[in-house]
């Protein structure tokens, strides 16, 4: 949730945190959020890794409206440390990754509109809490993204933000994780996407592929439509034993005299869960 360089929004404090001005969401606002969240937690079951179903019930975000942030990081501090903090849109680079350093999940107050339930190009309240904070109870992942914000205000340092931005795509946003020999959702961008909750997992169209840091971070992705590849992690602990444990100022120097790898590509070296036809992202290109 970063931009290069917006324009700090006045009324914005200096960390670009803003009140959630809970007191001033409409009745249909509250109602938007509970259509949402119904009609994805009446699907995830099964599909979802179960830390996040987990972590709803730690967090009581089953309680209808859109959550106060208050008292959901009181919650979520007691849990793992972390807290909610509203911002009023997409921020710079480096304030996001200083909020994610210091246990800070950044997130937009408002709400889609109606005719938005199903694709929305700027993060909304329903993507942030409901898509991420459900992990974030979760030790292991909580120090996964604490880890990221530090290891962003490295990237930032060395030039590396590009690359390292893959690692958050991939993962934190529309990562596919392991589970009782089955893949399961875990990344925010799916789980809170009614129709991206059942692409990713079932549609035959995309690669889903095994989970290997070089590799993602030369890999491209696609902002505006379903992914064409999935990368799936073994656990958790997994993938933060291997952010802990990388050194990155030498993979980034490799990575610099590498090419990119267009999106649809699958190695001879990759672990390969499913071969993706690619039908769909043909389809659209060639509507």
């Amino acid at each position: 949730m970063t931009e290069a360089d917006p324009i700090r929004p006045e009324g914005a404090a200096a960390d670009w945190t803003i009140p959630q001005g809970w007191n001033s969401y409409t009745p249909e606002e509250h109602a938007t959020w509970d259509m949402l969240f119904e009609r994805q937690v009446a699907m995830l079951p099964g599909r979802v890794t179960p830390e996040f179903m987990a972590g709803l019930d730690v967090l009581r975000l089953s309680r209808p409206g859109i959550p106060e942030f208050e008292e959901l990081s009181d919650r979520l501090t007691k849990a793992t440390g972390w807290q909610v903090v509203a911002v009023p849109g997409l921020v710079p680079n480096d304030v996001f990754f200083d909020h994610l350093a210091n246990r800070r999940f950044v997130s937009g107050n408002f709400i889609r509109k109606p005719h938005e339930l199903d694709y929305l190009q700027e993060p909304d309240v329903f993507h942030d809490v409901f898509g991420h904070v459900p992990l974030l109870a979760n030790p292991v992942f909580a120090d996964y993204m604490q880890a990221y914000g530090k290891g962003g205000q490295r990237a930032a340092a060395m030039g590396a933000i590009d690359r390292l931005s893959r690692l958050y795509w991939y993962t934190v946003e529309f990562g596919l994780v392991r589970s009782d020999e089955e893949l399961k959702l875990y990344g925010a961008g799916i789980v809170s996407s009614y129709a991206e909750s059942v692409f990713a997992l079932d549609d035959p169209s995309p690669n889903r592929i095994g989970f290997d840091l070089k590799r993602l971070m030369r890999t491209k992705y696609r902002i505006d439509d379903f992914q064409q590849n999935y990368f799936v992690i073994d656990s958790f602990e997994d993938l933060l034993d291997q952010t802990l444990n990388t050194d990155f100022s030498p993979l980034y120097a490799e990575l610099e005299s590498e090419p990119d790898i267009e999106i649809e590509t699958v190695l001879p070296t990759d672990m390969v869960y499913t071969r993706g036809t690619q039908a769909y992202a043909r389809s659209r290109i060639a509507a």
